[in-house]
Order: structure tokens, then sequence, then C-alpha cells
């Protein structure tokens, strides 16, 4: 016989996305990383390009009137200045990184896009232009974009990207469905965890790799106005205590930056000290890119809840 829902089940029963579920992290399969790490880190190296004088912004300074040119330059600094100084720190500190691109960087800045590969960077989709958002998009349309991403990724580094990071972390119901479907491996927008986790599709499933909402400086030094020293401070911290949790579980810091952001020459001094603390506990960590956790998954597909 079927139990029949009471009033209060009915109410308790929120709509939710149903892409996961509800699994405590005390309540996982424990795991070690190679090397027995504990904490996997990676750099999220955002690298964007915008539209002049339409679509959406992050701005400096609001309030400007049209023609913005004091905004749009400084969102240009990432790819004429900041990428390439982030590129010599890295490579200063031998850190491999995650690039999120927006695949018009590869018609603006091609050169930018083949130094990325040829330090051994992974390149993964970061949607089109940070000018748009495919929130509202028909499946037809959000389809075609996703696959145009990736071709036009293949084209300038060569292979096509395994991850994706939607631009503005924007979604339709659809989105992870037709990234599995389309070949990516997996996806940055969820930030419900401190693991990798499978989220269902209509088709099967696509891992969801962590990609930090808090220690990144869009939100941070952007949105919450903190200083590049406290920001600096924040990575350093994030790193100690998540280390110390990790002596039981297998956890993920994937620190996001932006190349206009942290790329500014005040702010890259202090990015220097925090990377430089998480590279002297190399020995400690694994430090790697979004795809090599992913690959680690793959072949161990039992550890993602």
């Amino acid at each position: 016989m079927i139990k029949s829902m009471s009033k209060q089940d009915s109410f308790a029963l929120l709509p939710g996305h149903g892409r996961y579920d509800y699994v405590p992290i005390n309540r996982r399969p424990g795991y070690r990383w190679p090397s027995g790490a504990g904490l996997a880190f990676y750099v999220a190296l955002n690298v964007e390009q915008y539209a002049f004088g339409e679509g959406l912004v992050e701005d400096l300074v609001p309030g400007m009137s049209e023609p913005d040119i004091l905004n749009a330059s400084w969102r240009e600094y990432g790819t004429r200045i900041g990428a390439w100084r982030l590129l010599d720190l890295l490579k200063s500190l031998e850190l491999p990184a995650t690039i999120l691109l927006n695949s018009a960087v590869g018609i603006h800045c091609p050169d930018l896009v083949k130094a990325m590969c040829d330090a051994g960077h992974e390149i993964a989709a970061h949607g089109r232009t940070n000018s748009e958002s495919q929130a509202g998009y028909s499946e037809k349309a959000e389809r075609e974009l996703i696959n145009h991403v990736a071709d036009s990724i293949a084209a300038v580094a060569g292979t096509p990207p395994r991850g994706w990071l939607g631009p503005w972390l924007a979604e339709t119901p659809l989105t992870p469905d037709l990234l599995q479907e389309n070949g990516y491996q997996y996806v940055l927008d969820y930030c419900a965890d401190d693991q990798p986790i499978w989220l269902k599709t209509r088709n099967g499933r696509i891992l969801s790799i962590p990609y930090s909402q808090e220690i990144n400086d869009s939100a941070a030094i952007m949105g919450r106005f903190v200083g590049a020293d406290q920001f600096a401070d924040m990575i350093i911290d994030q790193v100690d205590e998540m280390l110390e949790q990790s002596t039981e579980q297998a956890l993920v810091f994937g620190l996001a930056i932006h190349a206009n952001i942290v790329g500014q020459p005040f702010r890259l001094r202090q990015l220097r000290r925090a990377l430089r603390h998480v590279a002297e506990l190399s020995d400690r960590i694994w430090i790697t890119r979004a795809g090599d956790i992913a690959d680690e998954i793959m072949t161990h597909p039992e550890r993602a809840v």
C-alpha cells in the first residue's frame, strides 16, 4: 500500500537541481592522491576577452559613460600584460596551471594561447566570451555554443578542451547534459564540495571538480574589496587548513585567479608570496591541473560520490 504524503512532508520537499545526492564529507570512502598526498592543488587562471561597448562586463570603476575606455582597457590589461607576467611567475615556481580560456582569446591573441600550451598548461573552456552568458539559451543554441568553443580552442591549442567553466558560472537547466554529450569530461561551475563528485546527466554523468568561489580574486578583490596582501593570506590559510583536514580524506583546492586582476604588479607581488608557500609544500601536496585530477578519478571512479 502506498503511503500518502502528509502536508508537512509536501512542504519539506523544496525544489532542487537533482544533479547530485546529499552525501556528507565524513561518510565517504577515504583515498589518497598520487604519491600519497591528501590535498590536490591547482591554479585556475581565467583569461578572458570582452566585446567593446556591449554585453556583460566586470568593471574597475562603476558608472562610467560610453565609450567606456577606462574599464575596457583595464580588462584588456589581462591579455596584454597580466597573463604574460603570470606565465613567468608560474614558470619560476615550476607550477602547472589550468587556463580557463574564453575561446575568443584564441582569435585575438593566438600567440598567448601558444605560449600557454608550450609551457605545458592545460587549456579548459570558459565559454566564448565573458561579454555573454548562456543563461536562457535554447537547447539548440547552447549546443552550438558549446561545440563552437571546443572547435575554436582545438584550432589554436591542438586539442579540444576537456573541462568547462561557464562565463559568470551561468547555466541553463541542460548545461551538464550538453557538456557530457559533447565530449567534455568535467565541469567547474559547482562550488558545493571539496572533493570531485559525479553530476547526473540524462545520458550518463560528468565530473564536477572543485573551483573556489571564496578564494577567487574576482569575488574577493573586486566583489568584497579584499586587499592584495589579505588575498595572499587567504590562499595560505586555505592551503594550510585544508592540508590538515586532508589527513583522513583527499581534498581539492582550486585557486581561481584572473589575468587582469592579480596580473596587476602590486597584486602579483603578493600572489608570488602565496604561491611560493604552496611550492614549498610540494612534498606534501599534489600540485597539478584540473584535467589530471579528472584523470585520477576516471581511473578510480568509485572515489567520487
